[in-house]
This record gives C-alpha cells, sequence and structure tokens, in this order.
C-alpha cells in the first residue's frame, strides 16, 4: 500500500516537474534545452525513453540542424496546441506511459505504443490503389465503442491514437470524442479536402490532435491519383493551418512514379515552407481493390529513398518518418506489438497493412485482443528476418503472412483482401520483389551504424 502511494506522488512529481521545466525554458538557449533533456533522462522510466532524450540532447549539444524543427514547434504553433503536443505527447506519452508498460510487459501482457482506428470508411475521394471501398455510414464505429477503445487503451499505458479511414473527418463525433479525451494525443490522417476555417477553430480548441494531410507530389501527382482539383484543396487547407498556427504534417503514399519527386529538397522544402512540421513516407502496398505491383517502389528505389530521408534529417527543419527504411530502429517489424489497427466494422488487424483479423473489439477488450495467440504468435516470430530493413510480412518475407495467416484460421477484413494470398500471379510477383529487396539491402544491413 505505503509503495503503491509512492509510486503515485513519484509518478505526479516527475510530471509537473518535467512539464514546468518545458514551460519555463521554451524559445530559449541550446543549454536550456540539453539541460531539459538531461532531467528527461534522470525522471523517465524504461532504457526507450531515456535514449531518446539522450539523443535529443546529444542533438542540441551538435546544433544539428534538425533542431530548427524543435524552434518551429515552439515559435510557429498556437498556445493551446503546443501545450497540448508537450504534455500529452512529449510528457505523458513518450516519457511517463513507459513505467506502466514496462509493469504490464513483466505479466507478458502486451501494450501498443498506438492504436490506429478507423471510425469511418466513407470518405469523399476514390483514389488509386487506395483500400477504402464503397461504405455507408452504417459501416461507421458507434461511438460507445469508439469511447470504450480509447478509455480502455489510456488504463493499459496508451496516449497516442491514430485517426484514419475512409475520411476520419466524415465521422460527425469525431471532435467530441477528441475533446472528451483532454488527456491523451491524437494524430487524423486526413485528405484535406474538408479542413476549412471551422474546422481549423475546432482544431485549435481541442488542441490535442494533429492532421496529417495525403498529397501525392505537386498538382500533377496528387491530381492523377487522387482526383482533379484536390491538390488546390489541400494547399487551401496547408495554408489554413499555418495561418492558424496549427502543427499539422503530410503522408504520401511513395510509389515508382514519385519517389524521386517526393524525396528531393525541392518537394520538402516546398512542405516545410507551407507550415508541415512532420512527414511519413509509405510504400505503395498491393493489397485493397485492384492491387498493381507495377506501382511499387523498385527495391533500388527503396534503397535510393533510405539515403535521401537520411540527407533530410541531416539538413531539414522536419520530421521524417520512412516507415519501411526505419525499422531497425524499432527493431524490425511492430505489427502486434507496438501498433494494432481496429476498422470501423471492429475487425482488429495486426497492422494498417494486414487486412486480417482473429476478433473483433465489440467482442473482446483491447487487453483481451492483444494478447491473443494470433498475436502472441505473430510477436513471437519478429523479427521476420535478421535484416532489419526487410521488416514486412507481406512483401519482404511473404512466406511468414502465408503460414501464419493460415494457421490461425484469420478471415480477410473486406472484400478482395485474400487476393495477395489467393492469386498466383501476385503471389509470384511478390516473390519475385522479396527475393531482389534481400540482395539490395545486403551491404546497407552491414553498414548500418546502429547495428551493435
Amino acid at each position: 500500500m505505503a509503495q503503491n502511494v509512492f509510486s503515485k506522488v513519484s509518478t505526479a512529481v516527475k510530471k509537473a516537474a518535467l512539464k514546468s521545466a518545458i514551460v519555463l525554458i521554451s524559445n530559449t538557449s541550446n543549454k536550456n534545452w540539453a539541460r531539459l533533456a538531461r532531467l528527461a533522462e534522470n525522471l523517465t522510466y524504461g532504457q526507450s525513453a531515456k535514449d531518446a532524450a539522450k539523443g535529443f540532447r546529444k542533438l542540441v549539444e551538435m546544433d544539428h540542424p534538425s533542431i530548427g524543427l524543435v524552434r518551429r514547434v515552439l515559435n510557429d504553433t498556437n498556445r493551446n496546441c503546443r501545450k497540448k503536443f508537450i504534455t500529452n505527447l512529449i510528457v505523458n506519452g513518450l516519457l511517463m506511459s513507459q513505467e506502466k508498460k514496462a509493469e504490464a510487459t513483466s505479466k507478458d501482457e502486451a501494450v501498443p505504443a498506438t492504436v490506429l482506428i478507423s471510425p469511418t470508411m466513407r470518405c469523399n475521394l476514390s483514389c488509386v490503389g487506395c483500400y477504402a471501398g464503397n461504405y455507408s455510414k452504417a459501416d461507421d464505429m458507434t461511438v460507445e465503442t469508439l469511447d470504450r477503445i480509447i478509455r480502455e487503451g489510456k488504463e493499459m499505458g496508451v496516449s497516442f491514437f491514430v485517426f484514419l479511414g475512409g475520411e476520419p473527418l466524415f465521422y460527425p463525433e469525431i471532435f467530441d470524442i477528441v475533446k472528451k479525451h483532454s488527456d491523451v494525443y491524437f494524430q487524423c490522417y486526413t485528405n484535406g479536402t474538408m479542413i476549412d476555417e471551422k474546422v481549423a477553430d475546432k482544431l485549435i480548441e481541442v488542441g490535442n490532435i494533429l492532421p496529417i494531410i495525403s498529397i501525392e507530389g505537386f498538382e500533377k501527382e496528387t491530381d492523377e491519383r487522387r482526383g482533379q482539383g484536390v491538390y488546390k484543396k489541400v494547399m487551401q487547407a496547408m495554408d489554413i493551418l499555418k495561418k492558424k498556427k496549427i502543427p499539422f504534417g503530410f503522408s504520401t503514399a511513395v510509389t515508382n512514379k514519385n519517389v524521386d519527386l517526393i524525396s528531393s529538397d525541392e518537394f520538402i522544402d516546398f512542405m516545410i515552407e507551407k507550415g508541415a512540421f512532420i512527414g511519413w513516407f509509405f510504400l505503395y502496398m498491393p493489397i485493397g481493390k485492384d492491387p498493381d505491383l507495377n506501382l511499387m517502389p523498385t527495391p533500388e528505389q527503396r534503397h535510393m529513398l533510405l539515403e535521401r530521408v537520411a540527407h533530410i534529417r541531416d539538413t531539414k527543419p522536419l520530421f521524417i518518418v520512412d516507415f519501411w527504411n526505419d525499422a531497425p530502429f524499432v527493431g524490425g517489424c511492430i505489427a502486434a506489438k507496438e501498433y494494432i489497427h481496429i476498422t470501423s466494422k471492429g475487425d482488429v488487424e495486426p497492422c494498417i497493412f494486414s487486412h486480417f483479423a482473429v476478433d473483433n473489439i465489440k467482442d473482446k477488450s483491447l487487453k483481451q485482443v492483444m494478447n491473443s495467440d494470433f498475436f502472441k504468435a505473430l510477436r513471437h516470430k519478429q523479427p521476420y528476418n535478421s535484416n532489419l530493413y526487410l521488416p514486412c510480412m507481406w512483401i519482404d518475407n511473404p512466406e511468414v503472412s502465408r503460414e501464419i495467416i493460415n494457421k490461425y484460421h484469420a478471415y480477410s477484413t473486406h472484400g478482395g483482401a485474400d487476393d495477395i494470398l489467393v492469386k498466383e500471379d501476385l503471389k509470384k510477383g511478390i516473390d519475385a520483389y522479396s527475393a531482389k529487396v534481400k540482395s539490395v539491402y545486403v551491404e546497407a544491413w552491414e553498414k548500418w551504424p546502429h547495428k551493435k
């Protein structure tokens, strides 16, 4: 009893100290930022959080160009958005939640770092290669179910949730839910066409949701995939967000057609100028309706992206996430371990690109589905390859997905999802890609500086 009280008091003191320190030294010198990082190293629980704080301190001491991003966050964001970002995401999420997660891990219970949720699959666009098809309001997740997922996640130690779809802004209660759960942080993948002055004001009011706007390059590339006139609407949305100092990011589906452009200095500098703070690169995956292997970046292009992202991080005040090439930093695939995806119908998928499930959240708690035999088997097999640049069980190690989906009788979560398992021409094409990407990444893995 006494130990429990002491733990609660200790955690409260840590959080108060970190919040106060961040508020006090916001907008000041690198020396004070380095002091903050040292404070975080001492106060946070868990090696990963301590390593993150240590890494930030080293960047500050080097006066690394990426520190410009910190200055942008502190100087160019609305006060409420900045406060929620620091308190909910950094303090509560990246630093303080580690203790609760470590406690669950000691009991052999899995706690994801983030939970992805598609409240609706409805969308006003019909993008080439998107897995979202024709859905109606009847297919939306109920508000009660969405609320329960977030509540159960918080009880487990989850403080970061991601909305996608479909178009999340189509979901009428989206801001009510975000406001109700004001102690955690949300990220929302949106096509951007529904962001106007009214929506922007709601983003400021709640403060704890970061829009990530989909874009495929410049006007030609974006409209080619997303529809005529979409690029102009995206530009208008970005202008509104920048004017109101609302932090936002961009997301790109990387294909062999746009990989050179979206990783160029010209495009990255343009996104920074528009006001983006973060960028996500996702490889085009041959899933969903009419999968097209010809749209996949070649293994050589994928490796080129690895080098380009390293350059961007070394020179630009923008946080870039390369979903495949960053796998070594998190130990390979993180599906069913660090994140999961829950569809609008409640099916719990191990990954946004794995459209198979064995459980539905309507029937079980979040803790129960995280500890299903299916998810445990995936975690046991991870990493699927000793070369962590090859994390995926669909395009890098396809034998894993074929074995485990069949073994646990996982069902497909939408029509056409199982094409990747049953269509022979698609399987042969993926096998050929897998063999090629393995040969391309041998040298990169041998040179990975953090390998030891």
